[in-house]
């Protein structure tokens, strides 16, 4: 790849920081700019092993603040956007809708016009790439798969939102002709994930000896994907995607929720040396969420046919990693739930490199 500055939107979080290191790692000539507004969920902590890298730069900035986008495109001279940020957990979404449509829809539209006042009379070279979900496709039953050509149906605050930021991403591309690209993902589970998901949280529960809450009968089929192969993913359409198209990205990898939780105690229970079935009694059912989706399941053919990509790992193998890097790393853990990470940050960024 010839030298380009890339900027990644949320590279402090979960997926963010996956690529953000992988392409620090790939690309020793291009400049990699993490622009994160560490919210929450987004950690420091997880980069330190490229901080002081020379082509790595950290800025914090809202992607909401138009003015400091603006900056940022013309202090870094941006040639790329990958663009993660988000406001991710349903839960939350239900809770508040608005921060979702305000991060999700008008953070992607901040980005997007400024992307295009950038780069307007010489788009060549350049590229917006779009993170999306699956979740914008609604809901399957027991048969099917979400294809790049399934229409839209979302049924969350969350799922709806990045629905409407997909279809700003389409218009950019369809109106001014700004290069975009768009991805939609399965599940991620991996290293670094903030533990309000399924698997860090249970996997810290089941440590503490904590119920484990089910939603209805756990009955819910997801299909999960390693966050490195998200990341490898990533980096495969960013280098050779079509512009204007849109690729799935999952796993084959389908899992009821009550099967994956089996799993997982028998996976950390194993690891802790404890007796198998000790944590079963954990498993607590509670009332369903609102707007649950029964199943999502993704078609990846096409991005394997036409760019190559498939997944490296196995579930089994990716939850025995993922495991074993929660339970070695007790104290990331500890300062993520603690809040003690944001001294961290303090420490480390007190002033933008």
């Amino acid at each position: 790849m010839k030298s380009k500055n890339i900027l990644v939107t949320g590279g402090a979080g979960f997926i963010g920081s996956h690529l953000v290191r992988l392409l620090v790692n790939k690309y020793p000539e291009c400049n990699i700019i993490n622009m994160d507004v560490l919210t929450y969920a987004g950690n420091l902590a997880n980069l330190k092993d490229v901080e002081d890298k020379p082509n790595y730069t950290f800025v914090k900035c809202d992607i909401c603040d138009f003015e400091k986008v603006k900056d940022v495109f013309t202090n870094h001279k941006i040639d790329h956007v990958i663009h993660l940020a988000a406001e991710s957990h349903v839960d939350r979404s239900i809770i508040d809708p608005f921060s979702f449509a305000q991060t999700n829809i008008m953070g992607t539209l901040s980005l997007l016009q400024n992307a295009k006042f950038a780069w307007e009379g010489n788009f060549k070279g350049k590229l917006f790439y779009h993170v999306s979900t699956d979740e914008v496709y609604g809901s399957l039953g027991d048969k099917g798969f979400f294809l790049e050509t399934t229409a839209y149906d979302p049924h969350s605050p969350y799922s709806a939102s990045k629905a409407s930021s997909d279809h700003f991403v389409r218009a950019f591309h369809d109106t001014y002709g700004l290069p975009t690209v768009i991805s939609n993902c399965s599940n991620n589970y991996g290293s670094y994930q903030f533990p309000e998901k399924l698997i860090p949280l249970f996997i810290n529960n089941i440590c503490n000896n904590k119920p484990l809450p089910v939603y209805g009968k756990g009955e819910n089929i997801r299909d999960w994907l390693f966050v490195n192969d998200h990341a490898s993913a990533i980096d495969t359409i960013f280098s050779n995607g079509k512009l204007g198209d849109t690729y799935n990205i999952g796993g084959f990898n389908e899992w009821k929720n009550i099967d994956l939780i089996k799993v997982l105690i028998e996976t950390t229970d194993r690891l802790l040396g404890r007796p198998k079935g000790t944590s079963d009694t954990l498993i607590t059912y509670v009332t369903d969420r609102a707007g649950h989706d029964l199943r999502y399941a993704i078609d990846a053919t096409k991005l394997k046919n036409e760019l190559g990509w498939e997944p490296s790992l196995q579930f089994e193998e990716g939850i025995e990693k993922t495991v074993k890097w929660y339970l070695e790393n007790k104290e990331w853990m500890e300062n993520i739930t603690s809040g003690a990470y944001e001294q961290y940050y303090a420490d480390m960024y007190t002033t933008s490199k």
